[in-house]
C-alpha cells in the first residue's frame, strides 16, 4: 500500500467470457476492498482480448482512487437522477383522445 491513503494498489482477478450463454468481465479485488460511489478502479496491464467461445481468468493490479466528499456526494446525487428513468411509465397509446 502507499503512503497516500485515497489511492492505493490491490492485486485483482478479472474473469472474461465469450460465449454463447454469456458475454462478461468481472473484477474482483482481493481482500474485500470496499468500492463506494465516486471511487475510481483502474485495472493495469495490456489490453484482454478473448475470442469467441473462451473464458479466461487473469491476474493484475489494480489502483483504487477514493472520492473525496463532495464527489461522492455528488454521485449519489446524479445516480439518483438516473434511477428515475427506469420508472417512467407512459399508459398513453401515442394518439390523441
Amino acid at each position: 500500500m502507499s503512503a497516500n491513503p485515497r489511492k492505493f494498489d490491490v492485486p485483482c482477478t478479472i474473469e472474461v467470457e465469450h460465449t454463447n450463454e454469456h458475454l462478461h468481465a468481472h473484477v474482483a479485488l482481493e481482500g474485500d476492498v470496499p468500492i463506494f460511489p465516486g471511487d475510481r478502479v483502474r485495472v493495469h496491464g495490456d489490453p484482454i482480448q478473448v475470442g469467441f467461445g473462451e473464458a479466461a481468468s487473469y491476474s493484475r493490479t489494480a489502483t483504487v482512487m477514493r472520492a473525496n466528499w463532495l464527489s461522492r456526494q455528488w454521485t449519489r446525487f446524479l445516480a439518483s437522477l438516473e434511477i428515475t428513468e427506469l420508472y417512467e411509465v407512459s399508459f398513453s397509446a401515442g394518439r390523441k383522445l
